[in-house]
């Protein structure tokens, strides 16, 4: 008795040559994506991954992974901007449950609440909102050390009163220990606009020849249709 094995593949060069134009255009797409996100504040890049199985299953075998590299740190003389040295997230209340961002650009409401500015809560390293014992009549009396911990200046006692330490966690969600938190700072996105024009070209090209054996297919299969309808 012989037993044979293996995978065997053999389909029309049109359907091969569409799904790799699909896949091109979404490469091309997360590109456009980073490129526009290029000055946004907390914005991390995203990097396509395209797996062994990509050629045969298309879309199907791509997937993004998120480039977790600080980006650029820049001065902005708000109080309440705040932005991350090493690694990490803050964690924010919302509707939808805990969300992860490194956009700390952060306010006050009326009632003391530290709030992103789609005004969502911000939470502590307990998993509570944060909310200053004092509210300030100037922001400039808020303080947020290396550590994450906000204070708050209180005029009846003369001292700092505490208002807990910001929730800074890593994307499984655990706690970092040395955030190395920036009172007064926005961190930029982490794009570096040169490196993403120099992706665009190898994925327009391959597109490109996909296109040309598409088209090249297609001509063979009017042929045949042609040469099929006079005969007939």
């Amino acid at each position: 008795m012989q037993i044979n094995g293996g995978i065997r593949i053999c389909e029309p060069g049109m359907r091969a040559s569409i799904r790799a134009m699909h896949v091109q255009s979404e490469i091309l797409g997360m590109i456009n994506e980073n490129v526009e996100g290029f000055d946004k504040v907390g914005f991390q890049r995203r990097e396509p991954v395209v797996s062994a199985l990509t050629e045969f299953i298309g879309v199907h075998g791509l997937s993004t992974t998120v480039d977790d590299e600080v980006g650029r740190i820049m001065v902005s003389k708000n109080p309440l901007d705040i932005a991350l040295v090493n690694k990490g997230y803050f964690q924010v209340q919302t509707p939808n449950g805990v969300k992860l961002t490194r956009d700390g650009r952060f306010k006050l409401d009326r009632e003391g609440n530290l709030l992103t500015l789609e005004d969502f809560p911000v939470l502590s390293d307990a998993g509570m909102p944060i909310k200053l014992p004092v509210i300030p009549d100037n922001i400039d009396k808020v303080s947020v050390d290396t550590k994450g911990k906000v204070s708050v200046y209180d005029k009846s006692t003369n001292k700092m009163a505490d208002a807990g330490f910001l929730g800074i966690v890593d994307a499984n969600g655990m706690a970092v220990l040395n955030p190395e938190v920036k009172q007064g700072y926005n961190e930029h996105s982490n794009v570096i606009i040169q490196n993403e024009f120099l992706k665009v070209k190898p994925v327009v090209r391959n597109f490109e020849a996909n296109r040309q054996i598409f088209l090249l297919e297609s001509s063979n299969l009017q042929k045949v249709i042609s040469q099929l309808g006079s005969v007939s």
